[in-house]
C-alpha cells in the first residue's frame, strides 16, 4: 500500500528525499524558487513538482495528479521559510512576510486534511513574538482535529556530521500514537559515535581555489560507512568546485590552523571592522574545519566571514558537494543553478537522514494505527 506525502516549500528536496527513503511516495512538491525546483524535479521524476508562490496554491493543485481527496493523504510536510525567524536575522518581527508563509501552510493543511503534518523550523520560531508563532500553531492545528507536538532536534545525534538544531512539529488526527525518533550517535552507551567531518569527505579530491569540475568521475573507493551510503547511485561526482577567494582571503587562510579561527590571522590582515574585535566575539568566523570534529551549521553561503567553512587541512572554502556531505545529501543529488544558488540550496535544506529518522517515526505511527481509525480520517 502506498504511503503518501506532499510537500510545501519544498527547495531542493531535502526533506522529501528522507521521506522517500523511509518508503514514502512523495506525490507532489511545491516551491517558488525557480532553481530549487529544477533541483527538486531531476531527483524526484515521480513527483508533481508545482512552481508557484504558496498562496497560489491549494488543495485541488497538490492531490489531482495522485487522484486524493481531501482527507486521503498521509502525510503533507514542509519548512515554511523562515529568515524572520531565523536568529541571524535580528530585525525579528512577527510581521515580516516570510514568518506570515506558515500561515499558508496552515491554510493548506486545513484544505487538504492529511492523516499526519510535518512542520519544520530553525529554532528562532520558539521565541518569534514572544512565542505567539508556536502557540498560534499549536492552536489552529487542534482547531482542525490534530494533536501536536514538537521538539527540537539535533542532526548530529542522528548521524549527521554537523551541528545543527531545528525544531519539528508532528500532529496527527487519527488518534495515532507518535514516537520521537531515539537518538542513534552520541557518546552514551549503545550509540555509534558521531559521524566527523573526515569521514564525510575524505575520499573528494582535492582541489585548489577555482579548481574542479560540476561533473566527473570518482577518483577512488569510499573510505567510510557514512561516504558510502550517499555514494550509493550516484555514476558521478557531482558540484565539487572549489570557490573563488579574493587574494586577501588566501592570505589569512595560510595562518589558520585545524580548529582555529580569525583569532590565527595577524592582526594587520584582518579585515577592518575586526581589527579592534574582543576575542571573545564571532568564534567561528574565518574558522577552519577539524577532521575529527563536526561541522557548524552549513548556512547559505559557505563564506568564511560567516562562519567556520574552510576545509581541514586544504587552503580553500567547501565546495557545494562536501557542503552538501555535511548535510547529509545522496552525492547523486546535482544541484542546479548558479553556484551561489547551490550553496543556498544545500543551506536551506533538512538534512536528509534527519527528515529520515522522523519520517521513519511517522511510518511507525501510522502502521501501529487501527485501519478503522484511518477510514473514520478519510470519511471525515
Amino acid at each position: 500500500d502506498m504511503i503518501t506525502c506532499s510537500e510545501l516549500f519544498c527547495g531542493a528536496g531535502g526533506l522529501s528525499e528522507g521521506f522517500r527513503s523511509a518508503g514514502f511516495q512523495i506525490v507532489s512538491a511545491n516551491d517558488f524558487d525557480e532553481c530549487s525546483t529544477e533541483t527538486m524535479k531531476a531527483t524526484h521524476p515521480d513527483t508533481d513538482v508545482l512552481l508557484d508562490r504558496i498562496e497560489n496554491i491549494t488543495a485541488t493543485d497538490l492531490l489531482k495528479k495522485a487522484k486524493l481527496k481531501k482527507g486521503n493523504l498521509d502525510v503533507l510536510s514542509g519548512g515554511p521559510p523562515c529568515q524572520a525567524f531565523s536568529v541571524y536575522n535580528h530585525q525579528r518581527g512577527f510581521q515580516d512576510y516570510r514568518s506570515a508563509l506558515f500561515r499558508e501552510y496552515l491554510r493548506i493543511v486545513a484544505e487538504v486534511m492529511p492523516k499526519f503534518v510535518v512542520m519544520e523550523n530553525v529554532t528562532g520560531i520558539l521565541s518569534l513574538g514572544d512565542g505567539k508563532a508556536v502557540q498560534e500553531i499549536h492552536t489552529r492545528l487542534e482547531e482542525l482535529g490534530y494533536t501536536v507536538e514538537h521538539r527540537v532536534l539535533k542532526a548530529e545525534e542522528y548521524g549527521i556530521p554537523q551541528e545543527r538544531r531545528r525544531v519539528f512539529f508532528v500532529g496527527n488526527r487519527i488518534g495515532a500514537t507518535f514516537n520521537w525518533p531515539k537518538q542513534t550517535h552520541g557518546e552514551g552507551k549503545g550509540l555509534s559515535p558521531f559521524v566527523t567531518v573526515w569521514d564525510a569527505i575524505s575520499d573528494l579530491p582535492p582541489l585548489k581555489t577555482l579548481d574542479g569540475d560540476e561533473e566527473r568521475a570518482y577518483p577512488s573507493g569510499p573510505k567510510t560507512d557514512y561516504q558510502k551510503l550517499l555514494r550509493k547511485g550516484s555514476p558521478k561526482l557531482y558540484n565539487h568546485v572549489a570557490p573563488y577567494l579574493a587574494p586577501i582571503n588566501m592570505e589569512r587562510l595560510k595562518h589558520i590552523s585545524a580548529g582555529g579561527s580569525w583569532r590565527d590571522i595577524p592582526v594587520r590582515l584582518l579585515p577592518a571592522g575586526m581589527k579592534s574585535a574582543r576575542r571573545c566575539d564571532h568564534t567561528k568566523r574565518y574558522g577552519r574545519l577539524e577532521k575529527s570534529g563536526l561541522a557548524s551549521t552549513i548556512l547559505t553561503k559557505c563564506d568564511p566571514h560567516w562562519g567556520a567553512f574552510i576545509h581541514p587541512t586544504q587552503d580553500r572554502t567547501l565546495t557545494v558537494r562536501e557542503a552538501a556531505r555535511l548535510q547529509s545529501f545522496p552525492d547523486y543529488f546535482k544541484f542546479h543553478g548558479p553556484r551561489g544558488e547551490q550553496y543556498r540550496q544545500v543551506g536551506n535544506a533538512v538534512p536528509p537522514l534527519l527528515a529520515k529518522a522522523v519520517a521513519s517515526s511517522v511510518i511507525a505511527a501510522l502502521k501501529s494505527c487501527p485501519k478503522e481509525a484511518k477510514e473514520a480520517a478519510c470519511a471525515r
